[in-house]
């Protein structure tokens, strides 16, 4: 870690899971995050979504002068991937967890191995700690969609929430549910059965499929 943290301050090359690439500051460092400021916003990201990053100081930003202050207020000198979750709440932010969608809302609360998410588009969205690839936190005078402030009320959940997120899952059975955006026209049904870490799918044709709850990326219901 004491290597990597020599490169605070300095620009760097970043790549993270399905190649993708993000250049900038590097800001700050945790045990398991990265804080970079890609010239216009900051980005928080993961470690365990992390393959490489190296220095470059001929990347250009469209940016001069000092960075402006972190969006996401740290009430401790050290960074981490929990406490930003959680300093986040209620913030507008757009995190990016599977195939080539953002999305765009607020986090609601933060358990063991899984966060809540509010999106205007998706409602309420349950999405695991260890599928997160990266967070960006919105300037102040933003609002997703450009909607206005007072129709994206924090909403409360409607279900009780549980410590872990196979619990929280098996509070869904009997509901029809979409798992990782529906990127798969399998992970789109009928949720029967949450089992020692085992989701049972009956989808549209009638068939039944059994998906394993750790690659399961986030989770929303109509």
């Amino acid at each position: 870690m004491k290597n990597v943290l020599a490169l605070k301050g300095q620009k760097i090359e970043i790549e993270i899971s399905g190649k993708t690439l993000f250049q900038g500051i590097l800001i700050d460092i945790g045990q398991d995050i990265i804080v970079l400021f890609n010239g216009k916003d900051y980005l928080y990201i993961p470690f365990s979504h992390i393959h490489n990053l190296r220095p470059d100081d001929q990347i250009e930003l469209e940016f001069e002068g000092e960075p402006p202050e972190m969006p996401i207020f740290e009430e401790t000198k050290s960074v981490s991937y929990r406490k930003t979750l959680t300093n986040a709440k209620g913030k507008f932010v757009e995190i990016f967890v599977t195939g080539n969608k953002s999305i765009h809302g607020y986090i609601l609360s933060v358990l063991n191995d899984y966060f809540v998410f509010y999106s205007p588009i998706y409602k309420t969205m349950l999405i695991s700690l260890n599928h997160l690839k990266w967070l960006t936190p919105y300037q102040t005078n933003s609002t997703p969609y450009t909607l206005p402030n007072e129709e994206l009320p924090v909403k409360p959940v409607s279900i009780p929430l549980q410590r872990s997120f196979e619990e929280q899952l098996k509070k869904l059975e009997g509901k029809l549910v979409v798992f990782d955006l529906g990127d798969h026209p399998k992970k789109i049904g009928l949720l029967k059965l949450i089992h020692d870490n085992i989701a049972e799918l009956n989808v549209a044709s009638g068939e039944t499929i059994y998906w394993k709850v750790p690659h399961i990326k986030m989770i929303h219901w109509p």
